[in-house]
């Protein structure tokens, strides 16, 4: 079983590690925390360094592959720590045991797909991205890199999702919808137009509520 270390020890971290490990993906190796002690335990897990550390620890043979558990409220930081290390270091893929992929679909480096989540046929889940629990994406859509989609989200036929966008939860977009990048949906929102302004949607029907 290959080995992972996590970079992050937080929530999200803490969950890539309980999932990695129970649904038999990995052996979880430690994490890398720039925010805790080395050699302090989170969950079991070791720290075992900064940040800094990850590429030394890496070339020193102590891990084989790296998921990033750090979450949406720092998406500018997940995105650069991937493509820093996209083309050096191996990244790892939680597809949880109970989610369904349809075999003509294709799910990316580092990605997390949690428990009971929908990937329906000629689905494109880029590099870096989450999908929390049971969220559905149906036919022909395509989720790409770094993007942060909550439970229960709800994703018609034909959909684009483009890079570094947060779709809350319970939210439902319909189908042949884009998304440009950099957008966040608030939870529950219904995305019935194409959004085209980066910024915060919100309501039934989504409206853009405040710009980035």
């Amino acid at each position: 079983m290959k080995r992972l270390a996590i970079v992050g020890s937080g929530d999200l971290g803490q969950l890539i590690s309980y999932h990695a490990s129970n649904d038999m993906h990995y052996e979880v190796l430690g994490f890398f925390d720039d925010f805790e002690e080395l050699g302090s335990v989170k969950i079991g897990v070791p720290i075992i360094g900064k940040t800094n550390d990850v590429l030394d620890s890496y070339r020193q043979g102590k891990f084989d592959c790296i998921m990033i558990g750090i979450g949406y409220k720092h998406m500018l930081v997940r995105k650069n720590i991937f493509e820093t290390y996209k083309d050096i270091i191996p990244f790892g893929k939680v597809i949880h045991s109970s989610a369904y992929v349809d075999s003509s679909s294709s799910v990316g480096d580092g990605s997390f797909i949690l428990p009971n989540c929908t990937i329906d046929k000629h689905v494109e889940i880029g590099d870096n991205v989450l999908l929390n629990t049971a969220t559905v994406i149906a036919h022909d859509s395509k989720i790409d890199k770094h993007c942060f989609l909550a439970p229960a989200v709800n994703v018609a036929g034909k959909v684009l999702i483009k890079e570094s966008c947060i779709i809350g939860i319970g939210s439902t977009i319909i189908d042949n919808i884009n998304i440009e990048p950099n957008i966040q949906i608030g939870a529950g929102a219904v995305v019935i137009n194409n959004l085209t302004q980066s910024g915060l949607y919100l309501g039934v029907p989504a409206i853009l509520k405040k710009l980035f």
